[in-house]
């Protein structure tokens, strides 16, 4: 390090022609300044420059080695304008991680205006439905849902979706009007689990409760799947209302036991555990917020 100390002060000197206009840049004494050029030139056994008491001058090794000590330079500025812009802009490549359910609209509305605004950013999506390591696969940006349970990670509560009770207008046909949670459990459920949905916990308009732990036929770890069994009529499901947004508006799936409401589902930013995060991780934080509490 100490070299690479004395190569840039050498390089201040040619660059303000002089020990003392050197020094009054790096904020050093002339003779520190004079030091540093005599230990790099003890060190390479060569004479560097040509001292009167007028001006300095370039030795023919002094020229050789000023150009190798102002490429450094350069590239020492280059990168610390790189890390300036990733601070301040939102450059570079940003990559997210999210569940399969997000795989449509729902980013896409939700990041092109930010990737339109800058030009100097990349995306790249991964999409899972299992939990991936952040670290390992270098993600900037995780979408989480529900509970979360990685201590490790930094999260960034974005928006709490409706969760629905839904099914396809040829399932409903097939069944006796639903009209009581209690003629839940006979239904066919499709489910996005490793085997039971759980306790679903269901409150009435008027403030009324009531918990069913339905069994599921049809389980799915990929809630896209799950919903295309739904929306074929193998059953009910539990789906986020944002996801399913345009099959409840053009009738594919129709909403069961309206007046019941389940408990939302919590949407999350996750990032790895960092004191500062660059800008296009905040840019898109914030896009994403306001986007998904739409």
């Amino acid at each position: 390090m100490d070299a690479l100390r004395r190569m840039a002060v050498f390089a201040m000197v040619v660059d303000k022609g002089s020990m003392n206009g050197a020094a009054r840049e790096l904020g050093m004494t002339p003779s520190a300044v004079s030091q540093h050029i005599s230990k790099l030139e003890q060190q390479h056994g060569v004479s560097l420059l040509h001292r009167t008491t007028r001006k300095l001058t370039l030795t023919e090794a002094g020229s050789l080695f000023y150009q190798g000590c102002a490429d450094m330079l350069a590239a020492a500025q280059l990168a610390e304008q790189r890390l300036l812009e990733l601070r301040d802009a939102p450059v570079g490549e940003l990559r997210i991680a999210a569940p399969t359910g997000f795989a449509g609209a729902l980013l896409s509305e939700a990041l092109t205006p930010l990737l339109s605004a800058h030009s100097g950013l990349k995306l790249r999506l991964f999409f899972h439905d299992e939990m991936i390591d952040l670290v390992d696969n270098r993600i900037d940006l995780a979408l989480r849902a529900g509970v979360l349970k990685d201590s490790s990670l930094v999260a960034r509560h974005l928006a709490d979706w409706p969760n629905v009770l839904c099914a396809s207008p040829a399932y409903l046909a097939r069944q006796p009007a639903i009209t009581r949670p209690e003629q839940l459990s006979s239904l066919q459920w499709v489910a996005l689990s490793d085997r039971k949905l759980g306790w679903l916990a269901f409150e009435h308009a008027d403030g009324s409760r009531f918990t069913a732990e339905p069994d599921a036929r049809l389980v799915s770890n990929n809630i896209v799947a799950a919903r295309q069994f739904v929306l074929a009529g193998m059953g009910v499901a539990v789906q986020p209302e944002p996801e399913i947004r345009q099959e409840l508006a053009d009738g594919r799936l129709l909403r069961v036991l309206p007046e019941w409401s389940l408990p939302p589902l919590a949407i999350y930013a996750v990032t790895p555990r960092r004191d500062i995060q660059p800008a296009k991780v905040r840019y898109a934080i914030e896009a994403l917020r306001a986007s998904l509490c739409k």
